[in-house]
């Protein structure tokens, strides 16, 4: 496994992660929980991502019991959930980053997680509501009070992680050092182009999600929805759009050629053009059974292979996908 820095912080985590969005309590319980992120830690994987929202706080119960029945030291591993959407209806819960809702809800994930202190917490989505000046307050005294360690945002703008960080060095504040933004072959602009001036200015880190693109990237919805697969699962049909959208399954039938002179598949593939991007942090990846963690962490090993070459034959298959 290799290990890269948290942007500027002192953080190292594993360049492919575990995380569980869909797959914890749609279509796994605590025993195959603790299967899969068992596997994923005899590969080296250190950074397990959750959130709040996924599965009505039953993601976070499940990692927290299976990290429970593992055992690790907690020094070991490090846990992340992201904050925004809320659990309920209220007012002052539901979509938002308001100084009420982050302090409890911090607390309450931790009581599901049964753990003292998450490493790291995110602002799942902007709030336009709520003064940015009253969350980054919030974030610090998280912090500063030991219920978190570090702390970002996901899926902001640049000009708005801009904003926080230079309110948060105008009052010598725990600052934002990592963003969280979905990146894959056809969601790109982001990453590549609207955080660039970031990197280097504030030392931000990226724990990018869906580098298979819902499962697109590996080629199974090429002939419709197979049974089994995320887009059966029940609350998901606003998934369908996405993965049987024709412009991105050509371009995954395209794809698939380059993967077969590699000798490997399309989501390993895939994966690897994620990691050789310097300025991830990790790519967090999702499997539902210990086998695909094991055919996740090959990716690894791929991406030496990604010449200049094979990189622009990649970028040529998805014109016409891109985001």
């Amino acid at each position: 496994m290799e290990y890269r820095r948290l942007g500027r912080s002192g953080l190292k985590v594993s360049a492919l992660s575990l995380g569980s969005w869909v797959t914890y309590a749609n279509q796994v319980d605590t025993a195959n929980a603790r299967e899969i992120m068992a596997a994923a830690r005899d590969h080296g994987v250190n950074f397990f991502d959750n959130a709040e929202t996924y599965a009505g706080g039953e993601s976070e119960r499940i990692m927290g019991a299976a990290l429970r029945e593992l055992g690790w030291a907690r020094e070991h591993y490090v846990v992340s959930s992201k904050f925004f959407w809320g659990l309920s209806d209220d007012p002052n819960v539901h979509h938002t980053l308001n100084r009420k809702y982050l302090l409890s809800a911090v607390d309450n994930s931790l009581r599901r997680f049964g753990l003292d202190y998450l490493d790291l917490i995110f602002c799942h989505r902007p709030d336009p509501h709520t003064p940015l000046e009253e969350t980054v307050w919030a974030m610090h005294d998280l912090i500063a009070r030991g219920k978190a360690l570090y702390w970002g945002t996901s899926e902001w703008s640049a000009d708005e992680i801009r904003a926080a960080w230079e309110i948060a060095e105008r009052h010598h504040l725990h600052k934002p050092v990592m963003e969280q933004p979905q990146y894959n072959l056809f969601v790109r602009r982001r990453v590549e182009q609207e955080y660039h001036r970031l990197y280097e200015d504030l030392g931000l880190g990226l724990t990018t999600w869906s580098p298979l693109a819902s499962g697109v990237l590996t080629g199974k919805y090429l002939n419709g929805i197979p049974a089994g697969s995320r887009g059966t699962l029940e609350g998901y049909a606003w998934l369908h759009e996405r993965l049987l959208d024709p412009q991105r399954n050509a371009a995954a039938a395209r794809l698939a050629p380059i993967a077969a002179e590699l000798d490997t598949s399309l989501a390993r593939l895939a994966l690897a053009w994620c990691l050789k991007n310097p300025r991830v942090s990790t790519v967090i990846t999702g499997a539902s059974r210990p086998a695909q963690v094991e055919e996740n962490m090959e990716a690894l090993a791929l991406v030496p292979q990604l010449s200049g070459e094979i990189l622009a034959r990649m970028d040529a298959a998805c014109e016409g996908a891109l985001a």
